[in-house]
Order: C-alpha cells, then sequence, then structure tokens
C-alpha cells in the first residue's frame, strides 16, 4: 500500500529565527489569508485616501471639474495613462469590498462567540469568493463591459 508522503513542518526554538526557506514550507489556513489581506486592504485604502479625497472633489465641485475627473478615466492624468487610473480604482475597489466583507465577518465572530474551526474555514473561503466576485462585477462596470 503506498504512503502518503508530507513535508515536515519546520520547527523553531525559543531564541531562534525561521529561515525564509522553511517559512514557505508553512501554509497558510484560508482564515490567515482573509486577517492578512483585511490589513493590506485597510492599509491600501489608507495610503490612496488623497487620491479617493481628490476623486471626490472633483466629482462634485461643479460641472467643469467633474468633466475633468471623467477624462481622467479615459484620457489619464498627466502621465499616468487611463487604464492605469483604471486599475487603480480597481485595487481601491477590491480594497473596500474586502475590508468591509472581512469586517463583517469579524464582527460576527465576535458577536456570536461560536467559531469552530470549520466555520472559520467557510467564512473565509465566503469572505474571499464575496470580495473577488463583487470586485469582477464592478470591474465589468469600470471597464464599460456592461
Amino acid at each position: 500500500m503506498a504512503q502518503a508522503t508530507t513535508t515536515p513542518r519546520p520547527k523553531v526554538r525559543p531564541g531562534e529565527t525561521m529561515r525564509l526557506t522553511e517559512a514557505m514550507l508553512y501554509r497558510l489556513p484560508p482564515a490567515g489569508w482573509v486577517s492578512i489581506l483585511h490589513r493590506v486592504s485597510g492599509l491600501l485604502m489608507f495610503a490612496m485616501l488623497p487620491l479617493l479625497i481628490w476623486m471626490f472633489d472633483k466629482s462634485v465641485t461643479s460641472e467643469i471639474t467633474y468633466d475633468a475627473y471623467l477624462s481622467a478615466f479615459s484620457k489619464g492624468l498627466w502621465i499616468v495613462p487611463g487604464w492605469i487610473i483604471k486599475l487603480i480604482c480597481l485595487a481601491l475597489i477590491w480594497a473596500y469590498l474586502h475590508h468591509f466583507i472581512a469586517g463583517l465577518r469579524h464582527l460576527w465572530m465576535d458577536i456570536t462567540h461560536s467559531v469552530s474551526k470549520a466555520q472559520g474555514r467557510i467564512s473565509a473561503f465566503i469572505t474571499l469568493g464575496a470580495s473577488v466576485l463583487l470586485t469582477l462585477v464592478l470591474m465589468g462596470k469600470l471597464f464599460g463591459w456592461y
């Protein structure tokens, strides 16, 4: 009968540090990915706050500035082409959606206090899937597919 082979997990003793090659052997569970991406999306939204404020200002000040705001998506800004502006906005859309959905997941776990490993795994997959699916839907609208 064939034996399943598994790679041994790296063992780190107190006072030692894990090497990069050892760290790459560790498989992070889905809940860990959601947690890390929640932090990354929050950082991305914070870093892009000046762009968001500029976009909001251009969209509500007057009709002339609104036209300038719309032309940024087609013609671009300064030396940045319009498709890069759209990709930056798409990254912000993903960051907001993922951060919002993961935040709801964390609130739900805090309120119910009855989260098992299986529930955490399922809710992590739902969070990842919903944020990607909603981002794809809004990507179609951003790029004018419908």
